[in-house]
């Protein structure tokens, strides 16, 4: 399959919209019910670009958006302003492809650069194409927390895995840098 990865815009956030209410409806890696509906993903779009954090989108050669991944806080208190989540959500014709992978390599070059020092994983019903594609790129296993949903009609677990960026914990970060500036102490 034949894509390209670039930035998303408010132009993708109908597909975006629709790429994620399947995955709300037929998946296990969102722990949503009911999906949002486009305005609601407008708002969550523009939070996570209003803070900087990357929101990237892969398009086929015929413009069609086969799915888009971002990072955002894994937590809003300012001691994790460091750690970054990734998600990463593909229509149903990219899954397999090497789409998701491939959002998830460029996702994590784009953190690295903008100083973060770890991104962490959640991976709702422990999806094993998800853990495969995270330990394909160096993310190691942290933990499973067992029966941490309920949706269609069985329990999930939740599998976190992280992976280092940059210097990761070998040195100190430099508060008043991004992302050190994202919160105020």
């Amino acid at each position: 399959m034949t894509f390209r990865l670039r930035d998303a815009t408010p132009a993708d956030l109908f597909a975006i919209t629709e790429i994620y209410r399947d995955s709300v409806l037929n998946g296990t890696a969102s722990y949503e019910i009911t999906p949002p509906d486009q305005a609601e993903m407008t708002d969550r779009f523009q939070a996570i670009r209003e803070k900087g954090y990357p929101y990237i989108a892969a398009e086929a050669e015929d413009g069609m958006l086969l799915g888009y991944a971002y990072a955002s806080a894994f937590r809003t208190r300012p001691a994790y302003r460091w750690l970054v989540e990734d998600s990463i959500y593909l229509g149903p014709q990219a899954r397999g492809k090497g789409v998701g992978k491939a959002l998830l390599k460029e996702l994590i070059i784009r953190c690295e650069a903008l100083g973060f020092r770890q991104m962490a994983a959640v991976i709702g019903g422990a999806s094993p194409a998800s853990v495969a594609v995270h330990k394909s790129l160096g993310f190691e296993m942290t933990g499973t927390m067992n029966g941490t949903g309920f949706k269609h009609g069985k329990w999930l677990d939740t599998v976190f895995m992280q992976i280092a960026l940059g210097e990761g914990t070998e040195t100190a970060p430099d508060p008043a840098a991004y992302p050190g500036s994202l919160f105020s102490e």
